[in-house]
């Protein structure tokens, strides 16, 4: 086995299987530019060699969407292509996840929340720990979860997604998996992958790219929605009541409604 460091997520490679786990501990995984972009590298590289891609989190958290910390007005009123907080770069990521010549699987323990959750969507298989909760918190601050919504509405349908985004609060696994994001939830999530391992790798790397093609054939919206996705976070993002509601949050911790 060889292990490859980043600063950002751990990596590493086992024969055809590629593991990516989020390490950002002290910041709830959550996601900024250079995250994203070590992501995209592990990707390139699973193009090339790997059927199988687990993506991970740790122990109490997943992913929690977008760090807010490093977001000020300028970035939010400039231009954002290219910038810190660009929208293309990490619907590019959840797109090459869910589209690519690999098999990718979501493990999930603990909270997974907003920006998290297009990871979860965007993967072929997701397994889940009892205790997981996934939630949408974005429209608290008065953001729409767009780039979120093609990978979402593609998994548990349109009435399920809205419902997610409307209600900001977490949902357990069982109830995610009723929905169809979750395909299968246990308390033991090392011993739920390896059997999954034990089949999933015995698939052809051929045939594996022919149904992931054949599939996105039949399902081309991810595609189809992405300009209008993109376009939607930055017209948000760039709102003044966001940026004020983001702001206060960053800086002080409360929510819109709190005095």
């Amino acid at each position: 086995m060889s292990i490859v460091t980043y600063e950002m997520i751990k990596v590493s490679h086992n024969a055809e299987i590629c593991t990516l786990q989020f390490n950002r501990p002290n910041h709830k995984n959550t996601l900024n530019k250079q995250m994203i972009e070590e992501c995209l590298r592990v990707i390139d590289d699973c193009e090339l060699r790997s059927n199988i891609l687990v993506i991970k989190g740790l122990p109490d958290v997943f992913c929690f969407g977008a760090d807010f910390s490093w977001m000020d007005k300028q970035e939010y009123t400039d231009n954002q292509q290219g910038s810190e907080h660009d929208p293309s770069i990490l619907y590019t990521l959840w797109k090459r996840i869910a589209l690519g010549p690999f098999i990718s699987i979501a493990v999930v323990e603990g909270r997974v929340n907003a920006g998290g959750m297009g990871f979860v969507a965007a993967c072929d298989i997701v397994l889940s720990g009892n205790r997981a909760q996934y939630s949408l918190s974005e429209l608290i601050f008065g953001i729409l979860p767009a780039c979120v919504m093609p990978f979402l509405i593609k998994k548990v349908g349109w009435q399920k997604a809205n419902y997610m985004t409307l209600m900001t609060s977490p949902f357990n696994a069982h109830d995610v998996a009723n929905w169809g994001l979750a395909d299968a939830v246990s308390d033991d999530l090392d011993e739920l992958l390896r059997r999954h391992l034990l089949r999933l790798r015995r698939l052809p790397r051929d045939g594996i790219i022919r149904h992931k093609h054949y599939m996105n054939t039949l399902n081309p919206q991810l595609l189809e929605h992405e300009p209008i996705a993109v376009q939607e976070n930055r017209a948000t993002f760039s709102l003044p009541s966001v940026v004020t509601n983001i702001g206060r949050y960053v800086d002080s911790g409360k929510l819109p409604w709190e005095s």
